[in-house]
């Protein structure tokens, strides 16, 4: 699996819409009435790799295993979500257990779909959910920092969640932190304040390629970096077409890229992810790696066995794989690498790992 991501918003601003044009699905309700999501819709969508393609080819593989990353649709939140307003405690439960969070964010006019404000203000929007999302860590903390709890948590856990107490109470950036901790703590930290982000800007389709004044604001407010200006209608559209009807549709309305395309490429980046390859005659498959990831750590993702008993990896790059035709000219072309426990897996690396049972 690659990673896990949930969709959240104030109601109506098309989560639910992404949400099935994402993962190809009805899953979702989209109605035109907030809060017409009550449960999470969970959705697992294949990372389409056009190297995975070649490689099934050459290796003759009988299976190809794209990597996946999984979409959650949950609730809308409102403000007092913390306080469980609106169905905020159930929201706030679901989203700890994602790896990062896509803000869906309205900007677009609409007299059909109901605003739960009086007008359109993306940043408002925002930074609405950010204050629920900082008031129920600050209850989260106090009540972990509490002398009873206190000693279930390590010193480093208590350290993280004293920094975000100061960052809350103190308005700062908690951008910062992450420099101060590693990875792991503040994942472990469960907190919603702490967790990656992506935003995207859903627009109408006249906005689709060149943005409007909602989007504008938005990104002159949060910057380019990890906003994304979709279409969530547009998207939920493209489903019912063929192959080259979506091609000449995209081409009409201005968009290069599916939305799924986007935010994977977004939320790789974003999370310092990479891909790594195995390919033979029985399957060729993609795995997902963090980024820096130590040969054995990698052959963990395959198997627990295959970590522990770590001996060598043999190493092709991908480019060299279909310049050679596979690992038997790559190997005679002297293309192949024997790697050991230090090496750092790249991204497109061709592997197979050698390991004691």
């Amino acid at each position: 699996m690659g990673f896990k991501c949930g969709i959240v918003g104030l109601p109506n601003v098309g989560k639910s819409t992404l949400f099935n044009a994402l993962t190809n699905s009805s899953k979702a309700q989209a109605e035109n009435f907030p809060f017409c999501t009550i449960d999470p819709n969970l959705g697992v969508v294949p990372v389409e790799d056009e190297r995975l393609d070649k490689l099934t080819n050459i290796s003759n593989s009988k299976k190809k295993i794209y990597t996946t990353i999984s979409f959650v649709d949950i609730a809308g939140l409102v403000k007092g979500a913390s306080k469980g307003e609106g169905l905020g405690n159930k929201f706030l439960s679901h989203i700890r257990e994602v790896d990062a969070i896509i803000h869906m964010i309205r900007c677009f006019d609409s007299d059909d779909i109901q605003n739960v404000n009086t007008n359109i203000d993306p940043v408002r929007d925002l930074e609405i959910i950010q204050t629920e999302m900082k008031l129920a860590d600050l209850e989260s903390i106090q009540k972990r920092l509490d002398k009873k709890s206190k000693k279930n948590n390590s010193d480093e856990q208590i350290k993280v969640l004293e920094t975000t107490l100061d960052y809350i109470n103190n308005d700062k950036n908690f951008d910062e932190i992450h420099k101060h901790f590693e990875k792991k703590e503040i994942e472990m930290s469960g907190l919603l304040s702490l967790k990656p982000n992506l935003y995207v800007c859903n627009v109408d389709e006249e906005s689709i390629s060149n943005g409007n004044l909602y989007t504008n604001q938005f990104i002159e407010k949060y910057g380019r970096e990890n906003t994304i200006t979709i279409s969530a209608e547009i998207e939920n559209q493209l489903n019912s077409l063929t192959e080259q009807e979506k091609i000449n549709y995209m081409k009409m309305v201005g968009i290069k890229d599916a939305g799924i395309k986007i935010l994977t490429k977004k939320g790789y980046n974003l999370l310092n992810l990479e891909t790594f390859f195995t390919s033979g005659p029985e399957e060729s498959r993609a795995w997902t790696i963090n980024k820096n990831c130590l040969a054995p750590k990698a052959a963990g993702k395959i198997h627990t066995d295959f970590e522990k008993g770590f001996i060598k990896v043999e190493t092709v790059s991908y480019d060299d794989f279909i310049k050679n035709n596979g690992w038997i000219n790559s190997k005679s072309n002297g293309k192949m690498r024997l790697e050991g426990k230090e090496y750092i897996v790249k991204d497109g690396d061709v592997l197979n790992f050698r390991f004691n049972t």
